[in-house]
């Protein structure tokens, strides 16, 4: 695997050594596969915060790739795509726990 590949390690995780990676997702063989570090909350409430934060970050960044996007706008389609695959998915989660 080519380091092109890979995401940078955000600097307050570098230098926090409290800091613990949750979720990885990859695209590969025409499919999603993550790694997701399960038991970091009890409350599943929690990863309803990291996925609205998450969401908040995309948008984020495509704004700050393209000065034309609204973050807003973006937001709101991505949401309207989220809320699609929760009532109807286009595949179903699969995999294994493995320590």
């Amino acid at each position: 695997m080519g380091a092109e590949k890979v995401l940078g390690i955000p600097p307050a995780a570098q230098r926090d050594k409290a800091s613990f990676e949750v979720m990885r997702v990859w695209i590969a063989e025409k499919g999603q596969h993550v790694s997701i570090q399960t038991g970091a909350w009890e409350d599943p409430f929690a990863w309803g915060i990291v996925l609205a934060d998450l969401a908040r970050h995309i948008a984020l960044a495509d704004q700050l790739q393209n000065k034309k996007s609204d973050p807003e706008v973006f937001l709101a389609r991505l949401l309207e795509g989220f809320q699609a695959e929760i009532d109807d998915p286009t595949d179903e989660p699969e995999g294994e726990v493995t320590q």
